[in-house]
C-alpha cells in the first residue's frame, strides 16, 4: 500500500480518536468545589457527626442547645452534635480554626476581632442573643448610680474587654482596673466594689449570699454586641446543608427552652454541672426573657438568630475608632446570612 494511503489512515485515526476524547470531556460533569457537590449526605438514621464548642460551663445561657438535644431536635435535622463546655482558657476560636469543633459560641465583638486582627478564616452565621448580657454589678447602696459614676473608681473585670475603652471614651472616664479572678468573694466582702457580671446570673448568687444589689447593663451604654454562632468560613462553604441544619435546630431549641417546658434542658445541664440549682435556672431563664435578650424587640426588627447589618457595622465603627481593631472591613467579609432560615433573616 502507498505511503501516502498509510499516512492518511494514521491521520484519520488520530482524528477520530481526538473527536471521541473530546465527546467524552464534554459529557464529564464539570465541577468547581461547589459546597453542593462535594458534602455527603446525612439523615436521622445515618447523621452528620458535630461538634459544637460553648462559651462557658453547662448554664442556663445555653438552655436552647441542651433542649436541642435532649428533645432530639438535632436529631431530627439528621445531626449528631456533641456539645463542649468552655470554661477559662477554652480558646473556642483557635479550637474552631484548628478543626477541632465545627461550630463555636461567642461574643460578636471577639469573633469579629480574632477574623481581623489574627487573620482567623472565621465567619458569623447566627446570633443566639440579641442583647448584651454583660454588666456592671454594685452593691445597693453604692453611690455609683450610672456609668459617669465610674469616674476615680475601680472595676473588677477582666482585662483586654473592649467595653472598657468604650465606656472610658464615651463617658470621658478614668477609672482603675483589677483583674477579675472568678467569684465574687472580693466584691461581697467590700461595699464599694464594682464588678463585671454576668446579670443573667451573679446577682442571683450575689443575693443568695445576702447581699442586695443593682446592675448597670452595658447594652444601656451603647456597646451591645450579639453572643453568636460562628465556624470556618470554607466549612461553612463547603458543608451548607449541616450549617444550616445545625442553626435551625438550634433556633427550634431555644425557642422551645423560652416558650414551652424548659425542665429537659435544666435535667441535663445539672446532671452535667451539678454545682448550680434549678433555682439558678429559672432565674437566668426569667432574665433572658425578661429583659428580651435571646429575642429582642421585634418592632426593631429583631428575633430569635438575627443578626442586623448595620449593628455589625457600628461594633466594627466602634472598635476600629477604639483603635481595638486592626482597620475597617465590611460585615459581610465577617458575617453571612446564608445559613438563617428564612424567619431569621
Amino acid at each position: 500500500m502507498p505511503r501516502f494511503f498509510l499516512f492518511t489512515r494514521e491521520v484519520n485515526a488520530r482524528t477520530r480518536l481526538a473527536f471521541f476524547l473530546l465527546l467524552a470531556l464534554f459529557a464529564i460533569p464539570i465541577t468547581h468545589g461547589s459546597a453542593a457537590e462535594t458534602e455527603a449526605a446525612f439523615s436521622r438514621t445515618q447523621p452528620r457527626k458535630l461538634t459544637f464548642q460553648t462559651d462557658w460551663y453547662p448554664q442556663a445561657e445555653h438552655g436552647g442547645f441542651y433542649q436541642a438535644v435532649v428533645k432530639g431536635y438535632y436529631r431530627d435535622a439528621g445531626l449528631e452534635v456533641t456539645l463542649v463546655p468552655g470554661g477559662p482558657g477554652a480558646g473556642a476560636t483557635q479550637r474552631v480554626t484548628r478543626g477541632e469543633a465545627e461550630i463555636g459560641m461567642g461574643r460578636s465583638d471577639t469573633i469579629m476581632l480574632a477574623a481581623v486582627n489574627q487573620g482567623l478564616p472565621l465567619v458569623l452565621v447566627a446570633a443566639i442573643t440579641q442583647h448584651d448580657y454583660e454588666a456592671l454589678l454594685v452593691h445597693e447602696a453604692s453611690p455609683v448610680r450610672s456609668f459617669a459614676d465610674l469616674q476615680g473608681r475601680t472595676v473588677i473585670a477582666s482585662p483586654g474587654q473592649p467595653w472598657i475603652p468604650f465606656l472610658q471614651k464615651k463617658f470621658n472616664l478614668s477609672f482603675d482596673l483589677r483583674t477579675a479572678k472568678g467569684g465574687l468573694e472580693a466584691f461581697l466582702a467590700d461595699p464599694d466594689a464594682i464588678q463585671q457580671c454576668i446579670y443573667t446570673n451573679e446577682p442571683f448568687t450575689a443575693r443568695q449570699r445576702g447581699a442586695q444589689v443593682r446592675i448597670l447593663p452595658i447594652a444601656s451604654a451603647g456597646y451591645d454586641v450579639y453572643t453568636t454562632l460562628f465556624c470556618r468560613q470554607d466549612f461553612a462553604e463547603h458543608n451548607p446543608t449541616a450549617t444550616r441544619a445545625f442553626v435551625a435546630a438550634s433556633l427550634r431549641g431555644w425557642r422551645d427552652f423560652l416558650e414551652g417546658d424548659p425542665g429537659a434542658a435544666f435535667a441535663e445541664i445539672l446532671r452535667l454541672n451539678p454545682k448550680l440549682s434549678r433555682e439558678l435556672l429559672v432565674f437566668s431563664r426569667d432574665e433572658m426573657i425578661r429583659h428580651g435578650i435571646t429575642t429582642g424587640e421585634r418592632e426593631k426588627g429583631e428575633g430569635l438568630g438575627r443578626m442586623s447589618n448595620s449593628r455589625l457595622r457600628d461594633q466594627i465603627t466602634s472598635l476600629t475608632e477604639l483603635k481595638i481593631m486592626a482597620h475597617f472591613v465590611a460585615p459581610e467579609r465577617i458575617a453571612t446570612w446564608d445559613y438563617l432560615p428564612a424567619e431569621a433573616k
